[in-house]
């Protein structure tokens, strides 16, 4: 059976932050890395490295690591430094403070620095990043925890094995987060893995041959994401090109109203296509395109408000509606697809769950 009641369940409540404008998109509304006379530049090539602030220089010699760290620790807050020059850092971290903006415009290689993010900023405010190219492997590329106003534009992570972006779980909550344009290949773990923002704006997370989770968002509210594009993602896992977890969409009053806002969700291969599971909600998925995912197209486990308003399923892995017994069971749930060469099923029924299905899917609802 076929139904659908009308409008989610607080869709008329939007607590999201503001969608940026089209000028506000990955790069377009800032200069070209390194232009514009930074405070700090970081230049020279593999073993003789400058690191200058002004016409002053504040380091000169071999260690790539240290001229990188000697140029943001040189800035004050207010100020930008540019590395220019490309090397390796090795298993070590980069730390930047607060009010400092760090554009990575080399390519730069990191290594395996077990718990620890090869780019840290932790407790900060007002960090910027506006560009950054990596290559290698990191325990997590990128780590935050406890920031406000943080800045992330356009990043490109190549990696080999680790993770690209982390918020920490067990730590202080961030707000007020954006991210431009964010591309991860080669990961083992997750792309972007989210704990804990209040006011997150994504324009785009694209993820390449990447192990677990494209964009994984968890214990975090008021979010806006325009596009996540996953090829070859989560592939025999659990995870998916785009999961919602652990009371992610969940208000700090408990309640469920409409506060997580995904415009597109694109998933070729992999494993699922886009799962939400333990007690997450809140959530509108404007559109989807799905093709050929290796598990669940789309999972709903245990999850409240949620809704998938438009776009295609072809083939792969059934649509299903799920529970586990130890959470309450999905409520007020809005799924309209078509759906092509798989399966649609919920089991065991839920509380509202409304279903509008077209295409030559084989149809098991409640």
């Amino acid at each position: 059976m076929n139904r659908f009641t009308g409008t989610p369940l607080g869709a008329q409540q939007c607590l999201c932050p503001s969608r940026p404008s089209e000028a506000d998109g990955p790069a377009v509304a800032q200069a070209a890395c390194g232009a514009n006379s930074p405070h700090a530049t970081v230049t020279g090539s593999s073993g003789a490295y400058v690191t200058k602030e002004g016409s002053t220089t504040v380091y000169s010699g071999s260690d790539y690591r240290a001229a990188v760290q000697a140029g943001v620790d040189t800035i004050s807050s207010g100020q930008r430094v540019a590395v220019m020059a490309s090397g390796s850092i090795g298993a070590s971290t980069i730390s930047i403070g607060s009010g400092k903006t760090f554009e990575g415009c080399g390519t730069i290689n990191v290594g395996w620095r077990n718990g620890r993010g090869a780019f840290e900023s932790l407790n900060t405010t007002d960090v910027k990043i506006p560009y950054l190219k990596v290559t290698g492997e990191a325990y997590f590329t990128m780590r935050f925890h406890g920031t406000t106003n943080l800045h992330l534009g356009d990043i490109d992570l190549n990696l080999t094995r680790g993770m690209g972006i982390r918020f920490d779980r067990d730590a202080a909550r961030n707000t007020n987060v954006t991210m431009d344009d964010i591309y991860v290949s080669g990961a083992s773990s997750h792309a972007v893995e989210v704990w804990n923002i209040d006011g997150l704006n994504i324009t785009k997370v694209t993820a390449r041959n990447v192990g677990e989770s494209g964009l994984l968002l968890q214990g975090s509210r008021n979010v806006w994401v325009g596009l996540v594009d996953g090829n070859n993602v989560a592939t025999g896992t659990g995870y998916a090109t785009l999961r919602f977890a652990n009371n992610n969409g969940q208000l700090a009053n408990g309640t469920y109203n409409t506060n997580v806002y995904v415009d597109k969700v694109i998933s070729r291969g992999g494993g699922r296509g886009i799962f939400c599971v333990s007690q997450s909600g809140g959530t509108v998925v404007k559109s989807v395109d799905l093709a050929s995912n290796g598990n669940n197209s789309v999972l709903i486990e245990n999850c409240y408000n949620f809704s998938i308003r438009a776009g295609t399923v072809n083939g792969g892995g059934e649509v299903r509606v799920a529970a586990r017994s130890e959470f309450p069971n999905n409520k007020d749930v809005w799924v309209i697809m078509t759906v092509n060469n798989t399966t649609v099923r919920e089991s065991p029924c839920g509380d509202n769950v409304n279903w509008t299905i077209s295409g030559n899917a084989s149809v098991n609802v409640c």
